[in-house]
């Protein structure tokens, strides 16, 4: 439905977010804006609860975020506020200047987002975007996995209910020391509690399923199911009032101190407001938080814009400058008034995608309804249990560090697995920054193995020729690799784009393509294709995927493949031969020949019959259903002879079958 909708609706006019376009477009957007409010309502609490920061915190982001981002950036569909990205850093700072619950730290929390903020407008108005092209993929999937796993780990405290009566707060230590706590959590859990917190994490998981089942009711977004079900569950425990109570000989409390702390009264949150303490900045390790808000920030929204563009509808592109600015924009207006650090964020916008927005008004609608929401029933807010909020951000760690992300980096190459799995292991050891620098260290020493020089690391080494009046040739040699795409990235868009010209990418001369510069070139082609312009890439059969993966690296040098020889009778050559092109084998040579086996020579003699010899050149999986073939439907039936040797070819493309294009496309829906 959602795939049908899109294609319909990109053959309307580009809805753009100006003066017209917010009358035209207002049903869409506020319907959209009214769907992503209830996703981001509890998401926004409960991120700002586990940042250590107040709740209400999380709200303020979101609602300056939409309203000031709005006017500034031309990203028409990504929304803006808090995010489970940022948690680690958040909770790291808050913890550094005196612990959650801390009003000295929460206001020195503050000072250190403006300082950030100020950076990244900086960034944008030089126009240093293009630096989010710099980090190498599987770093960046190997980070937001790290982060996947320490908010599940520092959730599990808040969904047993294990705080500590006398601060209200959850136990907090370096994630690893926490994993070996979770038999002791579970030890001391509040059995009320997790009980809310159970099932709101079974409904987080099974939601998503069950929904597709259930017609209009899908559009429900999980996290308001989880309150549907926590809230009543907390008013049958009586959360808002003190008490205790006994379960197999133990008594357990309950509070409020399980419930979300809000105001107590109508427009009570422009009681919350705050502003910094910019005396933090004196204190040197200030300067390292601001670091990690503006490094990991900026990387976080940088990506998740392009992620967004690659979801519109009508392919709009977003200026990633302007962006930037406009985040930087949104983090200083936030922290000046008591908010969380913000990013485009990629679940909330994808939910706006899918929900039918046409212009960045569905971002100012949803901060609309959120203000509303908090002002006018703060009340109802104070019910909801924080161990439904660590339920839904649980669920969030989880789809951060889902199995299936290791499987696809195992897919694009082994040494991008080596490097997703590093930078995830350093970053659970030590910090984000040092995880990330981990990841490109071990990404260019596998790079310097693999033949690239060390002076083209940094510097691309391109020659520019002229093919015709509108087609320019960028000839690459020695590696195109993330380190140095930047410069070649910028090469390409001053001819390509800025120019109006046709360009051919030549890699032929490369000992490297890594698998960042693979996508990144993807990207650029669906950018010149935006542009009515036409970008090639040529020489890619020239060098040998590191992997069966179109995304995989490549390298210079001779391809592995199997050459399998089978011996049979010469009435079954033609069977064979069109099973073995059916199977994916992409050619064959066939020699006449005579000769006896071993079961004929035991016999008493030679044999005249006449025989064949097919070999067949091809790639691992062929040859493993070829072989699966022959042992399942020949054997039984005829006498052959088979073997498999392992040869090199200089050009492995002659030997891949071609897929077809409807058949690709079916795979990338999928």
């Amino acid at each position: 439905m959602a795939t049908d909708q899109s294609k319909s609706d990109s053959t309307e006019a580009i809805p753009r977010g100006n003066a017209s376009g917010f009358v035209k477009y207002l049903k869409h957007d506020l319907i959209s804006g009214l769907l992503v409010f209830l996703i981001a309502l509890p998401l926004c609490l409960a991120i700002s609860v586990s940042s250590g920061y107040p709740p209400i915190a999380g709200i303020f982001t979101a609602i300056v975020g939409s309203i000031v981002t709005t006017f500034l950036s031309n990203s028409e569909l990504t929304i803006k506020g808090p995010a489970a990205g940022l948690i680690v850093i958040a909770v790291g700072c808050i913890n550094d200047f005196g612990g959650a619950g801390s009003h000295d730290a929460y206001r020195a929390a503050l000072a250190i987002g403006v300082a950030a903020a100020v950076l990244q407008i900086c960034f944008g108005i030089f126009r240093a975007g293009i630096l989010g092209e710099f980090f190498p993929i599987s770093t960046v999937h190997g980070m937001l996995a790290a982060i996947g796993v320490i908010i599940i780990i520092k959730q599990i405290p808040f969904a047993l209910g294990v705080i500590n009566p006398d601060t209200g707060r959850a136990p907090s230590a370096e994630p690893l020391a926490m994993v070996g706590e979770i038999p002791s959590y579970i030890a001391q859990a509040n059995p009320a509690i997790a009980v809310i917190g159970l099932v709101s994490v079974l409904i987080m998981f099974l939601w998503p399923i069950l929904s597709k089942r259930l017609g209009p009711l899908k559009v429900i977004p999980s996290p308001m199911i989880v309150l549907l079900f926590a809230i009543p569950m907390g008013m049958a425990f009586d959360l808002l009032h003190k008490h205790s109570y006994t379960l197999q000989n133990h008594e357990y409390q309950l509070s409020d101190q399980y419930l979300v702390n809000m105001p107590d009264r109508v427009f009570g949150m422009f009681d919350e407001v705050t502003y910094p303490d910019f005396s933090a900045l004196q204190q040197s390790k200030a300067w390292w938080w601001v670091m990690m808000f503006f490094v990991i920030g900026s990387l976080e929204s940088l990506l998740s814009a392009k992620a967004v563009d690659l979801l519109d509808p009508w392919k709009r592109k977003t200026n990633m400058d302007r962006d930037i600015i406009a985040v930087g924009a949104g983090n200083l207006a936030a922290s000046l008034v008591g908010g969380l650090p913000m990013i485009s964020e990629i679940v909330r916008s994808r939910a706006n995608i899918d929900n039918g927005a046409r212009t960045r008004f569905a971002d100012m609608w949803h901060g609309v309804f959120l203000l509303l929401c908090v002002a006018l029933i703060p009340t109802v807010l104070h019910r909801i249990p924080l161990a439904a909020l660590a339920a839904m951000l649980i669920y969030t760690g989880y789809r951060l560090a889902h199995p299936t992300e290791f499987v696809h980096v195992y897919r694009i190459g082994k040494e991008q697995l080596a490097i997703f799995v590093t930078t995830l292991i350093v970053v659970l050891a030590t910090d984000l920054l040092i995880g990330v620098a981990a990841g490109i260290i071990l990404k260019i020493v596998i790079h310097v193995s693999n033949g690239v020089p060390i002076k083209s690391l940094f510097k691309p080494y391109i020659e520019v020729q002229e093919v015709d009046t509108s087609t320019s040739l960028i000839l690459a040699r020695e590696s195109a690799v993330f380190s140095n795409w930047i410069p070649f990235r910028r090469q390409i868009e001053q001819i390509g784009l800025v120019q109006h010209r046709n360009v051919i990418v030549d890699v032929s001369e490369t000992k490297l393509v890594d698998h960042s510069v693979m996508e990144k070139l993807e990207e650029m082609e669906r950018d010149f294709e935006q542009e009515g312009l036409n970008f090639e890439v040529r020489g890619l059969d020239s060098l040998q995927p590191l992997a069966d993966n179109a995304h995989a690296a490549r390298k210079r040098g001779l391809a592995s493949m199997r050459r399998l020889t089978v011996v049979a009778d010469a009435e079954i050559e033609s069977w064979l031969e069109e099973r073995f092109v059916q199977l994916g084998a992409t050619g064959y040579t066939v020699l006449q020949c005579r000769g006896a086996g071993r079961t004929e020579l035991q016999q008493g003699g030679t044999s005249n019959r006449k025989k064949v010899r097919i070999e067949v050149v091809m790639p691992r999986k062929t040859c493993d259903d070829i072989i699966d073939f022959l042992r399942c439907e020949v054997s039984p039936e005829h006498r052959i002879t088979a073997c498999v040797e392992t040869v090199d070819v200089v050009r492995r493309q002659d030997f891949e079958a071609i897929v077809d294009s409807t058949e690709t496309e079916a795979m990338i829906t999928s």
